[in-house]
């Protein structure tokens, strides 16, 4: 089995263990869920392309995995998927600047003032 079905089977059973819980607080995400990527002013492609670019941002790999399923289930093209994941590769290096200017100011307080 690889990485991606295995992925799959582990969200598969841990979602089918939080409703066979009766789960309130996952039975609420659920519906918070449908409510999020029903078509609206953005339509539901639309909405799975950010969750991609999100979805790169913060390292979820079943993320990942879930919303490219759903962007290209809704018709997203290969291409509009590799944009919206360039999206996210942006959103990590721009965090990563503000850490450098953070770090930046570090310097010059500790070495003083830039000459």
């Amino acid at each position: 089995m690889d990485k991606l079905d295995e992925i799959s089977r582990k969200r598969k059973k841990a979602h089918q263990k939080l409703v066979s819980l009766k789960s309130k607080v996952y039975e609420s995400f659920l519906q918070m869920e449908q409510a999020a990527y029903t078509d609206g002013a953005l339509p539901k492609k639309t909405k799975e392309l950010i969750a991609i670019g999100i979805s790169i941002y913060t390292d979820c790999q079943s993320c990942m995995q879930w919303h490219i399923d759903q962007a290209a289930a809704c018709g997203a093209t290969a291409h509009e998927i590799l944009e919206a994941i360039e999206v996210g590769i942006e959103m990590g290096a721009g965090r990563v600047t503000v850490s450098a200017r953070f770090a930046l100011d570090v310097m010059e307080r500790a070495f003083g003032h830039e000459k």
